[in-house]
């Protein structure tokens, strides 16, 4: 049985504007082909790219932060939601990702997602 995965995209927030027009449109082409990848394979829950303006909310005691995220070195940039066997499967479709050819500062954080609480049984709602 497969199971999920997440693959959060980061880089720093300013790099993807180096990129000329035409290597810009060449990147977002790549990922087309490769989202496109994997769908065919099976793999594809989801993918998305995230805005790079957004807030950062914390909470310190009763005292809330909200801070904008447009001056942050690094940001998410995206996510990809995958269904696969295991953790090696998903590090071998997270070295294809384009962001790594196009962007130097690229990071993927693959990370399994918890489908079920082992102490309560709850199990938590997914709309596949």
């Amino acid at each position: 049985m497969k199971k999920e995965f997440m693959l959060l995209i980061r880089n720093h927030a300013d790099e993807k504007k180096m990129l000329s027009a035409e290597e810009h449109l060449s990147f977002v082409k790549k990922c087309e082909v490769h989202i496109g990848e994997l769908l065919k394979n099976g793999n594809l829950i989801g993918a998305q790219p995230l805005m790079r303006e957004g807030v950062m909310i914390s909470k310190n005691g009763n005292e809330w932060d909200i801070s904008n995220i447009d001056g942050n070195k690094e940001v998410q940039v995206g996510y990809y939601h995958l269904l696969a066997n295991d953790i090696d499967e998903v590090i071998s479709i997270a070295k294809n990702n384009p962001e790594f050819e196009y962007v130097p500062s690229a990071s993927i954080e693959v990370r399994p997602i918890k489908m079920m609480e082992v102490k309560t049984g709850f199990v938590y709602p997914n709309e596949k």
